[in-house]
Formats: structure tokens, C-alpha cells, sequence
């Protein structure tokens, strides 16, 4: 939020003066605003605050926050998933200087985008994926009986009892090809032996025709033994090729059936459940001109160096064949951008800015691995090149004074969720599916008010409505939107330091989880999240 850069309304008698009610409120309404998409989404945290650079004077601001969700609901079994996200904490701070009336400089530091889900308990998103498992193992069976070998598999005990079977076949069919091929080669040789015979005995009466007597019964004894030798021979062979066929069959049925055991084996010793974890810092450097005849008008603009890095392990039946995926994304650096412009009055009291936050690429190797990504001849475990982009945005941040101890304050913000996409090349290949995506934009709403109660202390309230980014969602951040009530309250230590305490409530929106095929895969109701904050600002003009 954008606070008031002026102290010219009030008197000199005011030892509050509306640059400290304007800071009272905003240090609490931005520590109140800090989840305005933190669920929406799934990864929105901080929503990136632009009101620094329009702060007068040397500004400095510490915060730290503490967001505690609450999202549980039913697998699509009925079976209760227990809370799936984890709390987390993160920190934000900057300064800023005016270098004269017209120029300034800032640097901030804030965690724009993170993801903290941990699954438990016994439902389709931990543990042993026993459906996939058993589905496996039923084709499995179909595959054996279309080719002719009779197998039933329903277990682990079957799989093993089946290979084994096949292993006996397959050494007793190659001790039966060894004896045949021996009784085949003595079969050649004695037809050899009697074609050599016939030759001898056409050579004989060739030579002396008056033994045609004794030869012609001899040599069609010879032609009709050669004939049924032949034949018997043929057969033998054809038998004996149809044996290396059954053989060959039942080796590439083991080498098949062992590939599965190997794959489902630890999938069925797995205890896990599905955890997700994501996280960013960013340091942005602004700087702002002021212009018009009463420098109501500031323009800034300035680098976005942000680094991102996580970990994604997807457990348990519902993430079909793409189950126990694992993702580690490494560290990766990039660069972005912001720029703004910002109109201040001081005589009401009045601030408004308009801030837009560039997209940032990330191209990151990421190291996946696949178990079930074996049973298609594929390497499970690849290192591969993926880009992920954190998504532009846009915030309108506003807030005017009502009357000398009343400030109302206002935020929009709009961030292209529809266009966000995670698609690693590993999970793709598996599911050709993304691993994350979104169904539209999303908008969100803050309306604040701040009141001087004292001298030194303000508070104020807030309400706040997102709309998030379409139901079904991801499992992986199952709600739609949310309404938020926050107070917040600050105190004046000295004219130049002030402190800000804050806490916001949320109610999020039931939703459906969905995979990126839209399988539904759970219903996630009657959920919820505190905020806590706290901020330590210093200003002097």
C-alpha cells in the first residue's frame, strides 16, 4: 500500500501526523495483504508491494510474516487428507533515498512465490499406490494370456510365483531344444547317409544294367526312406523353431515381468506422502523522477533479479501412473523487470500507483525421476531442460485521506494465471500432461481504513476478496479464492520509527483438486488461514 508522502493537512500540534497515520495503515494493511494470492494460486505470496519508491524522504522498512493455513478436505474415496499445507514464514525489507526534490533510489527484497503442501494420513495422495499397482498387474495378465501364457497376477507373491513358473518353463524348454537339436542332427546325418546310399546304388545300374534286378528294389526302398526322412526332418525342424519361439517368448515375458517387479516394488513400500515445496527471493532496484509544476506526478522503473528453486514428489493412487514423480529444481538466478507510475496530492491526503511487474524465464535442469517410466524401455531417472516463467502482474495500489485522522486505502491486483504452465519433459512424456497449470486470470481486492485513535497510535481494518484462478484446481493448492478480514494497529516509538503489528483472517473457497487431465481427484471444503505480521518502519524527511 502507498502511504502518505505529505504532513502539510495537519498541525504541528498533531504528533501523529498523516505521514504516520498513512504509515500505520499501511504497514498493516500490506502485512494483511501479504497472502492476497497466496492460495489462489498455489505459489502467490507476497504480491510484490510497489508503494516504497513513492515513500518521501529516507525510507526503511523490516517485515516479518507468518501465514498458518488451514486445507484439508475428502480423496475422492471419501477418505480424509488431514491439513495439507505446511506454515511458513518469510521476511521482506528495503530502503529508499531521495537523491534531490526530483530524483530517488530504492532497493527491496520480498519472497514473491513459494509452495509449502505435505500430505498424510491414509488417502489417495500418500503411501502405497495400490490401485496403479493392481491395475499394472491385471494388464500384465492380459498381455500373458494373449500370447498364450496362461497367468493371473494379483499380487506381489503372484508376480514373483509367475516369474518363477516362467523360469522353470523356459529351462525345461531349452534342455528339450538341446536333446532335439541333437536328435536332429543325427537325423540329417542318417538321411545323408541314405542319399549317399541312393547315389552309390544309381551309380551301380548306371554302370550294369543287368543288376537292375537287384538294384531297383534297393534304391525305391532308399527314395521312400529319403522321402519320409525328409518329411519327419521338416517337421522336427518347424517343431524345434516353435520351441525357440515359446523359449524366446517366455524370456522376453520374464525380462517384462521382472521390469515390473522392479517398478512396483518400492512403489509398494512407500510411506510417503505427496510434498511439495517451492521458493523464491527477489531484489528489485527502482528508481523514480518526479515531474509536473508540484511534483504530483512520479514515473520509476527498475531490475528484478529473482531466484527460484524446489522440489516436487507426487505419491499415493491418485496421481495414476505418474505416481512416486519426483522434480528437484535447482537454484536458478533471472532477471525481470518493473515499471509505474504513481500520482500523489498531499492536500487530500491522496496516493494512487500503477505498478507492472515483468515475467520472469527461468531455464532450469531439472533432475526427474519416474519409477514406472521403465515399463516403456525409458531411462526413469533424466536430467532435462524444463522453462519455468513466474507470471507477469499488474497493481493498482490507492489511498486518500477521508478526514485529518481517517485514511482509506485500496489495492487491485491481476496476475495471467490461465497462462502459467509447469510441463517437465519426463512427467510430459508419461502423462502428456503439464504438472501444474491453471483454468483463468486471477483478481484480487483489498479496501482498508485507518484511524488515529492517539498521538501515537493508529489502527485500521481490512477487507479483502480474490478470486482465484478457477475450480477444479491442482491438488497441489486446492481452493477457489477467498474473503479476508484483517486488523492492524501501529505505534509511533519516536517521530521517525514506527512499529506495525497485523493479523488477517481468511475463508477460502471450496474446490474441487483436479489432475491436469481433469481427473477429480478430492473436495477440499471449509478451509481456512491466520496471518500474523510484523513491521519496523523508519522515515525522515
Amino acid at each position: 500500500m502507498l502511504s502518505i508522502a505529505s504532513n502539510r493537512i495537519y498541525s504541528p500540534a498533531h504528533i501523529l501526523r498523516p505521514r504516520r497515520i498513512a504509515l500505520a495503515v499501511a504497514s498493516a494493511s500490506a502485512m494483511l495483504a501479504l497472502t492476497a494470492n497466496a492460495h489462489a494460486a498455489g505459489l502467490d505470496r507476497s504480491t510484490q508491494p510497489s508503494w516504497g519508491i513513492a515513500q518521501d524522504g529516507t525510507y526503511a522498512y523490516a517485515e516479518h510474516v507468518t501465514i498458518a493455513p488451514k486445507v484439508s478436505g475428502k480423496d475422492n474415496l471419501g477418505r480424509k487428507t488431514g491439513n495439507m499445507t505446511e506454515d511458513y514464514k518469510f521476511t521482506s525489507y528495503g530502503v529508499k533515498a531521495d537523491v534531490n526534490d526530483s530524483l530517488s533510489f530504492g532497493v527491496f527484497f520480498d519472497e514473491p512465490w513459494g509452495a509449502d503442501v505435505q500430505y498424510s494420513g491414509d488417502n489417495s495422495f500418500v503411501g502405497a499406490p495400490n490401485a496403479v499397482i493392481n491395475g499394472l498387474y491385471a494388464q500384465a495378465s492380459k498381455n500373458l494370456q494373449a500370447a498364450g501364457i496362461n497367468a493371473n497376477i494379483t499380487s506381489a507373491a503372484d508376480l514373483q510365483n509367475t516369474i518363477a513358473g516362467l523360469q522353470n518353463q523356459v529351462t525345461a524348454g531349452e534342455n528339450q531344444l538341446t536333446a532335439a537339436s541333437s536328435q536332429l542332427t543325427q537325423a540329417q546325418s542318417q538321411l545323408d547317409a541314405a542319399k549317399t546310399q541312393l547315389t552309390q546304388a544309381q551309380a551301380a545300374l548306371t554302370a550294369n544294367p543287368n543288376l537292375a534286378s537287384a538294384l531297383n528294389p534297393k534304391i525305391a526302398a532308399l527314395e521312400q526312406g529319403i522321402a519320409t526322412g525328409t518329411a519327419k526332418l521338416d517337421a522336427g525342424k518347424a517343431q524345434f523353431e516353435a520351441g525357440q519361439k515359446q523359449v524366446a517368448a517366455g524370456k522376453g515375458a520374464i525380462k517384462t515381468l521382472s521390469g515390473l517387479q522392479a517398478a512396483t516394488t518400492p512403489l509398494s513400500q512407500n510411506t510417503e506422502g505427496t510434498k511439495v515445496k517451492v521458493s523464491s527471493k527477489k531484489l528489485t532496484g527502482v528508481f523514480g523522477v518526479k515531474f509536473g509544476e508540484n511534483k504530483n506526478w512520479q514515473v520509476y522503473a527498475g531490475p528484478s533479479f529473482q531466484k527460484l528453486e524446489g522440489e516436487v514428489h507426487l505419491r499415493g493412487d491418485s496421481y495414476k501412473t505418474a505416481t512416486n514423480y519426483d522434480a528437484v529444481i535447482p537454484s536458478s538466478s533471472e532477471v525481470g523487470w518493473l515499471a509505474g507510475v504513481a500520482y500523489i496530492k498531499p492536500e487530500i491526503a491522496l496516493k494512487a500507483s500503477l505498478t507492472y511487474r515483468s515475467e520472469i524465464d527461468h531455464d532450469l535442469n531439472i533432475g526427474e525421476n519416474l519409477p514406472l517410466y521403465a515399463l516403456r524401455g525409458g531411462n526413469p531417472r533424466q536430467t532435462n531442460q524444463v522453462t519455468v516463467t513466474t507470471p507477469q502482474s499488474v497493481n493498482l495500489d490507492f489511498q486518500t485521506g477521508l478526514n485529518k485522522t481517517t485514511l482509506l486505502t485500496g489495492k487491485v491486483r491481476w496476475v495471467p494465471w490461465g497462462d502459467f504452465a509447469i510441463k517437465p519433459k519426463l512427467y510430459g512424456d508419461v502423462s502428456g500432461l503439464n504438472l501444474v497449470d491453471y483454468d483463468k486470470d486471477s483478481w484480487a481486492v483489498d479496501i482498508g481504513v485507518g484511524k488515529k485513535v492517539s498521538d501515537r497510535w493508529a489502527v485500521s481494518g481490512q477487507v479483502t476478496w480474490d478470486s482465484g484462478a478457477g475450480d477444479p484446481v491442482t491438488s497441489l493448492g486446492p481452493v477457489d479464492g477467498y474473503w479476508g478480514l484483517g486488523l492492524g494497529a501501529s505505534y509511533n516509538i519516536t517521530p521517525e520509527w514506527s512499529a506495525s503489528v497485523g493479523a488477517k483472517y481468511l475463508m477460502f473457497g471450496d474446490a474441487k483438486a483436479r489432475l491436469p487431465d481433469n481427473t477429480i481427484v478430492g473436495k477440499f471444503e471449509d478451509n481456512h488461514a491466520t496471518v500474523y505480521g510484523l513491521r519496523l518502519t523508519y522515515q525522515k524527511k
